[in-house]
């Protein structure tokens, strides 16, 4: 049997993220595109449909799709990050619904981490208000490489082209200030299903894609060859049986890149090297594996490599540091405060750390920074300083979102409190404190 291109395309996964204001739909959005691509069972429409009847609606309210907490429902908003999985023909799709409200940035953060498009929208009557700037920056910030603004609630406005025209126009450009590579506009209605998944019948004037045709068709493939390879090592394989005396694997995720069989590699942090010996996928032998295949790769010199080393090519080496500087969103209610010591997990590998400074706090609405904010509260978006107890293999986030993030954790409890991006962000050179002095409690490096 032939693979063709339209099953090969089936077979593609885009995971997208919405975001918005409050009230600017996107909880209905979800719910349309659910519902019009014949993606909710039977009897989840008619458990909206009943909750719709209970609370005095005459149509189903689909915004219900999504908002599941029973605090969501009673506010008719959504405060947590609502995921779900659906597929048409030609794609799957893991689609995070994100919170609009200003406390629940952090929620943002976390849906759109993984996501490789985002859906602003905007009410049509509102245009553009400082949550608008607030979401796109954050995903600028998270180098989401695909943006679209949805011009939501089209039929409040009579479908004027002129509204849509220029809401478009001024996002568009902030958008494009903040270095996003793509934009997209689409105006709708999400109550009535213009432009969702069918083209509508009241804007004539619009010639484009609806968003499900968007989302079918925006580019998700990469090629993995132009990025530096980074495997970061999960597990050790030693069988020491009579059929394996002497193997010895690294298993783990490919991070980014490409491996082949007799690629110089080094190990990080150590810094040695060796060869790329044998490459195995699924148990079978194998001359090259890409991200993200799980692998494991054998090597021709017995090293001493454990649980969070990073093997990457020897000509495209890592520069292990102990001083990170990044962009971090504070998740915790404890704020985060210079001097605090806290666990970084990176990849496959955990490091205590403290946090030496804090320089500045980023406004999202306009980009300023605020110098010296002293501590980070909850949804706060800043720059940090940190000194870890060992060298880690960090690449900046703008060169790989996986390799280039990190979270801290707090040491005692193990809850998590902070999300960081290695290297620039949006916040230009600043000073690094002098080296604190030792303290007696084996946290001085």
């Amino acid at each position: 049997m032939t693979v063709t291109d339209s099953t090969a395309r089936a077979t593609s996964l885009l995971r997208f993220a919405t975001a918005g204001s409050v009230d600017d739909g996107k909880s209905t959005l979800v719910g349309r595109l659910l519902h019009d691509s014949k993606s909710v069972l039977s009897d989840q429409l008619e458990a909206v449909e009943r909750a719709s009847v209970a609370r005095g609606q005459e149509a189903p309210d689909l915004a219900l799709l999504t908002d599941g907490l029973r605090a969501e429902r009673e506010q008719g908003i959504t405060i947590d990050v609502a995921y779900r999985y659906f597929a048409t023909p030609r794609r799957r799709f893991i689609l995070a619904d994100t919170p609009g409200h200003v406390q629940y940035t952090r929620n943002m953060v976390t849906g759109a981490s993984t996501a490789q498009l985002a859906i602003v929208l905007v009410d049509a009557r509102n245009g553009v208000v400082e949550q608008t700037w607030r979401h796109a920056a954050v995903a600028a910030l998270l180098r989401v490489p695909h943006l679209v603004l949805a011009v939501n609630k089209m039929d409040l406005v009579d479908f004027d082209e002129s509204v849509f025209a220029r809401i478009a126009r001024e996002f568009t450009a902030y958008a494009a200030s903040l270095g996003v590579p793509e934009i997209t506009a689409i105006p709708i209605s999400a109550l009535q299903g213009d432009n969702v998944v069918t083209p509508s019948a009241h804007m004539h004037w619009y010639s484009g894609p609806t968003v499900l045709e968007h989302l079918e068709t925006v580019p998700v493939t990469h090629d993995p060859t132009g990025d530096a390879a980074r495997f970061p090592v999960q597990y050790v394989i030693r069988p020491q049986t009579a059929e394996h005396p002497d193997y010895r694997g690294y298993a783990g995720q490919l991070a980014s890149g490409v491996l082949r069989v007799g690629d110089r590699v080094t190990v990080h942090p150590s810094g040695r090297q060796s060869t790329v010996s044998a490459i195995d996928v699924l148990g079978r032998a194998a001359e090259l594996a890409w991200a993200p295949q799980s692998v494991t790769v054998r090597l021709a010199d017995d090293l001493d490599i454990s649980r969070g080393d990073v093997i990457a090519p020897a000509d495209a080496a890592l520069r292990p540091t102990r001083q990170v500087t990044a962009t971090v969103c504070h998740l915790h209610d404890r704020p985060l405060a210079p001097g605090d010591r806290v666990l970084l997990q990176h990849t496959t590998r955990t490091v205590k750390a403290i946090v030496e400074d804090i320089p500045s706090r980023l406004t999202l609405a306009d980009l300023s920074h605020h110098p010296a904010p002293g501590r980070l509260e909850a949804n706060d978006i800043g720059r940090v300083v940190l000194r870890t107890a060992e060298p880690l293999p960090l690449d900046d986030y703008t060169a790989s979102r996986r390799t280039g993030s990190f979270l801290l954790v707090d040491p005692a409890d193990g809850s998590t409190l902070t999300a960081g991006m290695a290297g620039a962000a949006f916040a230009g050179p600043e000073a690094h404190p002098s080296r604190a002095e030792p303290d007696d409690e084996g946290w001085d490096f």
